[in-house]
């Protein structure tokens, strides 16, 4: 099956799960996989959450993500993967100047 993020609309969210600024996403939800293409504007945040009966990769395209999960404080640069298992809580935050686009998947 391909997804085409061409495609599916993209949506503008402003304090996404209660954080700040504008996420821009294109969404795919079949009810047990959700996947989006995403890009988080300068300054903008996703707000804490915690993965409960799910968990969530997020691949960076390009920019810098700064997650805070848990206790830790981490830094994920184009390339690399971040990964918050099921029970665990995290957000990231935008704190450059340029656009951080990334891939996800909760399942």
């Amino acid at each position: 099956m391909i997804i085409d993020f061409d495609k599916i609309p993209e949506v503008h969210i402003d304090g996404f799960k209660g954080g700040k600024g504008r996420l821009d996403t294109r969404n795919y939800d079949d009810g047990k996989a959700k996947i989006m293409y995403s890009t988080l504007r300068p300054g903008a945040s996703s707000g804490l959450h915690v993965h409960e009966g799910n968990c969530e990769i997020v691949f960076v395209i390009s920019g810098i993500a700064t997650f805070y999960y848990d206790d830790h404080v981490e830094e994920c640069r184009a390339g690399q993967c971040h990964y918050c298992p099921e029970g665990h809580s995290h957000y990231m935050e935008n704190l450059t100047d340029h656009d951080l686009v990334y891939f996800a998947v909760v399942k």
